[in-house]
């Protein structure tokens, strides 16, 4: 397949993505499938480990550490502008459900998003990291994302793996039209905390099942202060404030690292 048609193929997909978020939009309660894989909402693990995908940590190599370290570099000062939530907007980045109460808030380039699928750029995320203060948005982090056809030694090329775990969000039933505040109850049946999780049980239910939901993912906080906070698993689920430690994903029960 040529450059071209590559990238209009790409682009189809992304377009494809759009049009589903938007038609998420149509009512409130079909909101919460999109609004938990991109804000990372994950209240409890009961069923986390079929709806999440790690890539496996590994064991540290000669010059990983220094590669982490110039990409945390870059992205500290080329997004430190971003600190103006103003200026991401007027740069393109548009905010991901911004009226849906959120612990994070995505601001996201979708051309940033493109040239990712061809490209690793530490100083373009795909997403913009935001806690909401008042009226205004706090700078975080950012996301950085990948094709979900993706090997580990592809995101390995990216962010050494030794530092940084990636993950993808899978196996979404998402509820039938009308029924999108069943994922919000406790013991939910759909969305990514629901008890479904295999596309045979989706259908019986009358859902649609999405095997993956937006690809890969990674988080980054540059201006923490270690590698585990800066790379920080734990943050991007959502699970134990000040707790950091990615390296505890490893026994995490459920947890898929094929």
């Amino acid at each position: 397949m040529s450059i071209s048609k590559t990238a209009l193929f790409t682009s189809l997909i992304v377009s494809g993505a759009l049009l589903s978020a938007q038609d998420l939009q149509q009512a409130p309660a079909d909101l919460s499938a999109a609004t938990q894989a991109m804000s990372h909402r994950h209240e409890d693990h009961e069923h986390m480990g079929a709806h999440m995908h790690m890539s496996k940590l590994r064991e540290p190599q000669p010059g990983d550490r220094k590669k982490a370290e110039k990409i945390v570099e870059q992205a500290r000062v080329a997004l430190v502008k971003y600190g103006d939530y103003k200026v991401a907007l007027a740069e393109g980045f548009r905010i991901f459900l911004p009226n849906i109460p959120q612990k994070m808030y995505h601001f996201t380039n979708y051309q940033y998003a493109l040239d990712a699928a061809f490209g690793f750029d530490p100083t373009k995320p795909t997403s913009l990291l935001y806690e909401k203060h008042g009226n205004g948005y706090k700078l975080i982090g950012a996301m950085y994302t990948a094709p979900v056809r993706f090997t580990e030694d592809q995101l390995n090329a990216r962010i050494p793996l030794s530092v940084a775990q990636w993950h993808q969000h899978v196996n979404l039933c998402r509820p039938p039209q009308g029924r999108g505040r069943e994922m919000l109850g406790k013991n939910p049946r759909f969305g990514l905390r629901g008890s479904i999780s295999t596309r045979e049980a989706c259908e019986a239910a009358g859902g649609t099942f999405y095997p993956h939901v937006f690809g890969w993912m990674v988080h980054m906080y540059p201006w923490e202060k270690t590698p585990d906070e800066i790379w920080s698993v734990e943050r991007q689920l959502q699970n134990k404030p000040g707790k950091h430690d990615h390296h505890d994903h490893g026994d995490m029960a459920g947890m898929e690292h094929e």
